[in-house]
């Protein structure tokens, strides 16, 4: 299956002190994919990037196989794009944004959008610069998902809502990927908007990337052991950690032959948290 979006050998230098890359990394149709990294690790660089919003020094974007920093544009109208801040709405209503937006995308969902604004209570009425940050973000959510683009890219989607709010965007967007012919990219510090929607992890830190994970594969790789024993200074096969006698190993195989092929005893293991190896990844303790 031709994946939605392709990026390969991706690579931009942003002033002196920051490069993004290089990146690679490719969304499948029917994936939810969550963007995460350290404050300052490029999430929403890589996303202007992929957006054509910025220029990269190196490399290829691709969305269904067309080129984004090329001359042909079609590939605009298979993107629905949510941006972190919004700039040059404070004059305009939602209704008016509604009527400047829908009429760009030919799979426009009215339903949708009125079911959103329903459920968010946006005031269509008023002038967007009136609205609280939350209810900004409400309509921006209300004015991207219904272009029902096959790749929708969210920046920091939640930051601003209430916990009951987000809930009903979490259940939108499981309901909307039902198709299946579609892929959300979703960048986000939100860990349970991570657990509950994504498929995947792609892990940057200071503009590196860390890896392309599957997020049950990931949480199945790392295990916690409180051993009975003291341990020497030595490092244990899949250790990334330890604190007295506890240690966590990123390969429990490894790990647990080598305890029992040394006769050291433990007397719990137990699963990592997700928002635990996240940690793990973003403090580089292993690459």
């Amino acid at each position: 299956m031709e994946p939605l979006l392709y990026i390969a050998d991706l690579e931009k230098q942003v002033m002196d002190d920051f490069h993004l890359g290089p990146i690679n990394l490719k969304l499948e149709p029917g994936t939810i994919t969550a963007l995460i990294g350290n404050n300052g690790s490029g999430k929403s660089t890589l996303l202007k990037t992929i957006m054509n919003l910025v220029k990269p020094d190196h490399g290829n974007i691709k969305i269904d196989n067309m080129f984004v920093h090329g001359e042909n544009e079609n590939w605009k109208r298979l993107v629905a794009y949510q941006p972190q801040t919004i700039i040059g709405w404070d004059a305009f209503t939602g209704e008016m944004l509604k009527k400047l937006i829908a009429p760009l995308y030919p799979d426009w969902d009215e339903a949708l959008f009125q079911k959103m604004v329903e459920l968010f209570e946006v005031p269509l009425g008023k002038k967007f610069a009136k609205l609280s940050q939350g209810v900004q973000q409400k309509l921006n959510l209300a004015l991207t998902i219904p272009r029902n683009a096959p790749l929708l890219i969210l920046d920091e989607p939640t930051s601003f809502m209430d916990i009951p709010s987000k809930k009903l965007l979490i259940d939108l967007l499981v309901e909307w990927m039902e198709s299946g012919n579609r892929s959300i990219l979703i960048a986000s510090h939100q860990i349970d908007d991570i657990k509950k929607l994504s498929d995947y992890l792609f892990v940057l830190h200071n503009g590196k990337m860390l890896g392309h994970f599957e997020k049950e594969e990931l949480t199945s790789t790392y295990a916690r052991y409180w051993l009975r024993d003291s341990l020497s200074d030595t490092r244990i096969p899949g250790e990334v950690t330890r604190e007295d006698r506890m240690i966590i190993s990123d390969n429990p195989m490894e790990t647990e032959a080598y305890l029992e092929a040394k006769g050291i005893q433990w007397s719990n293991r137990s699963s990592l948290e997700l928002d635990d190896i996240i940690t793990i990844l973003l403090n580089n303790k292993k690459m």
